[in-house]
């Protein structure tokens, strides 16, 4: 789960990390406002789950309320497209009014979790206020990095070595070890799977301020976190997916038009995998789960059609917990239950797999089965091409 810059320097705040004041707001009333109880200028920034913001015109410079009042009109509503949203960009339903401040230099600090030592690395740099992705790829060198122990954290040492690296000197040193101690103390708090201020500015006063800040967490931890679950924001996620995860239902759409419905995520990805070798596009990673009941399974129908790209439908499932012919049941209620408006190539596999097929076979629906998955794959891919 993602949430907003707003937020995740409240978190910060909590922890103790220096952010500039601000002020939410989601009307250039309630902006001008918030402008009216800082001190000027401020900074009117869009709020979306996406980065370069700046680039598509969603962050702006105010020396004057008229002019917050201005760029809130212009910002509020408008669809921002930057790198990270693609083409079709976001729309802007909040916006952070906050007070400016003076950058001396600004820096980079992150924590993720490094899969390869399963263990969380904190990740430094001079080069903030950029793509991390960027500096990495073109100058690993200036990345410096810390691997943490997830029961003590960063230790202090840890964090003033990280600042002399990065080229502090005198009190500064300590200001920032501390800095970077809270930071990964919230990233193991609360669970995330990334805790980034980016950039981390040193102010012409000599202070250390959090200016920007991202946080993601995992969804599986959020139960701990009923704090953190009332920070999601509907809005910013893709409909079918919100509707998904009601049911249970693991999705993601994609940009193709073969609809997926697979058990297990494994299986899912390897399906995914096998539709792009044979030359076909998926529209949807789908993950029923082991129990593939019929109300779920029409529901996965339900969200795979609401798609208009979608051309044809595989469901690719391995009868391990779920018995086959009580996943065909399954199928088929939920077939009858609703219009398919495509092709459905079925694969299944597993226990009671003949029973399961003659079950499908029978049903004089518009299914079709498939011997193996790779039998399966060439079908719902000549099938939504024979469809386009």
């Amino acid at each position: 789960m993602k949430i907003h810059e707003y937020q995740a320097k409240e978190i910060l705040a909590r922890y103790g990390v220096e952010v500039p004041s601000g002020k939410v707001a989601t009307t250039p009333k309630e902006a001008v406002e918030a402008a009216k109880a800082l001190q000027g200028p401020w900074v009117v920034k869009a709020q979306i789950h996406a980065g370069g913001r700046g680039k598509g015109g969603g962050v702006k410079l105010c020396s004057s309320v008229e002019e917050v009042e201005g760029n809130s009109r212009k910002i509020l509503g408008m669809t921002l497209v930057s790198p990270q949203t693609g083409p079709q960009g976001q729309r802007v339903g909040k916006i952070l009014v906050a007070a400016a401040c003076e950058i001396a230099k600004e820096f980079y600090a992150g924590v993720v979790l490094d899969r390869n030592r399963s263990l969380p690395v904190l990740m430094v740099s001079a080069e903030g206020g950029v793509e991390i992705e960027k500096v990495a790829a073109t100058h690993p060198e200036k990345i410096f990095k810390e691997f943490v122990d997830p029961v003590t954290g960063l230790e202090p040492y840890q964090g003033r070595g990280l600042a002399k690296k990065l080229g502090f000197s005198g009190k500064l040193i300590a200001q920032c070890a501390s800095m970077l101690v809270k930071l990964v103390r919230s990233y193991l708090d609360t669970d995330a799977s990334l805790a980034e201020i980016n950039p981390l500015v040193l102010t012409d006063d000599g202070s250390l301020v959090a200016l920007d800040a991202k946080y993601s967490f995992d969804d599986n931890a959020l139960f701990r976190h009923p704090d953190l679950k009332e920070c999601r924001d509907f809005d910013e996620e893709e409909p079918l997916e919100v509707r998904a995860s009601e049911f249970d239902l693991s999705y993601i759409k994609l940009d193709g038009n073969i609809g997926c419905m697979v058990n297990g995520a494994g299986l899912a990805m390897a399906t995914l995998d096998i539709i792009n070798h044979y030359g076909g596009e998926p529209a949807n990673f789908l993950d029923v789960g082991g129990g593939a009941t019929a109300d779920r399974v029409t529901e996965a129908f339900k969200i795979i059609l609401e798609d208009q790209n979608v051309r044809a439908i595989l469901v690719n499932i391995f009868g391990g917990i779920m018995k086959c012919d009580v996943i065909a049941e399954g199928i088929l209620a939920a077939a009858k239950r609703i219009e398919l408006r495509v092709p459905v190539v079925v694969r299944l596999e597993g226990t009671n797999v003949q029973r399961g097929k003659e079950l499908l076979g029978s049903s004089g629906l518009n299914l079709i089965s498939a011997d193996n998955l790779g039998d399966a794959a060439r079908k719902v891919v000549e099938i939504a091409a024979a469809g386009t």
